[in-house]
């Protein structure tokens, strides 16, 4: 794939300092000088990918290899589309569903869905908008955060456990599902249930992540279907 890799997008150039305005507070300055100055937001930019997170499952994809086979893809939490955008520079003739309760704008070759993952009528709406089952999920949500690290840590790993379920109900057997979690991983229970049903479970954190930030991402290959749940299973 094109514009791949974490170590890209450099440092060089100036430094872009902001300045307070007067209805700016102090944190939102710093956010926007942060933006200015990174470099992955720069390359997105250059690159029409609608966010520097559109980095994290290329880096992602450069050590796993889930995006070359994949021909139908779920996108969990799609907004602002970067995700989705990756994976049909990756494979034009992948299939694309998306869902997010934000709206997003159209991409070219993907379905997308406007409501609540946890609504209970989203699997079946999303498997009728990719018009298979799906041989990858792939899930960037992440729960609003309080500012409690324990608590948003739970919050989001009730995301993944239910984007896991989704995987696990509708993944196609060989498939792969990719989720980001919190600082400290996917949890027990979680962990149990990848292993279960997928031959190789993997965290990772890509270069793209903010060294700052707590968020991490499981990747789970090797979907073993219905009839094969048995076998040797790995975790790092």
């Amino acid at each position: 794939m094109s514009g791949s890799g974490g170590k890209g997008g450099g440092r060089g150039g100036l430094h872009v300092r902001v300045k307070t305005a007067k209805r700016r507070s102090v944190s939102s300055t710093r956010w926007l000088q942060r933006q200015l100055n990174d470099p992955y937001v720069r390359r997105a930019q250059a690159e029409g990918y609608r966010s520097r997170a559109a980095y994290k499952l290329i880096e992602l994809d450069e050590k796993f290899g889930f995006l070359k086979k994949a021909r139908a893809v779920v996108d969990l939490g799609i907004t602002p589309g970067g995700w989705s955008q990756v994976v049909r520079k990756a494979n034009p003739r992948a299939r694309v569903a998306g869902i997010d309760l934000l709206h997003c704008e159209p991409i070219e070759g993907v379905e997308i869905l406007e409501m609540d993952f946890m609504d209970d009528a989203a699997p079946d709406a999303l498997i009728e908008a990719l018009g298979s089952a799906p041989d990858l999920v792939i899930s960037d949500m992440a729960a609003n955060t309080v500012g409690h690290q324990q608590t948003d840590h739970l919050r989001t790993i009730g995301l993944a456990e239910t984007a896991a379920d989704f995987a696990v109900q509708n993944l196609v057997p060989g498939g792969a599902f990719v989720a980001k979690v919190f600082a400290g991983g996917a949890d027990r229970e979680l962990l149990t249930v990848l292993k279960q049903n997928f031959t190789t479970v993997k965290h990772a954190k890509p270069p793209a992540s903010r060294k700052g930030s707590p968020e991490l991402y499981v990747i789970a290959q090797g979907f073993k279907g219905r009839g094969d749940r048995q076998g040797d299973q790995s975790i790092e």
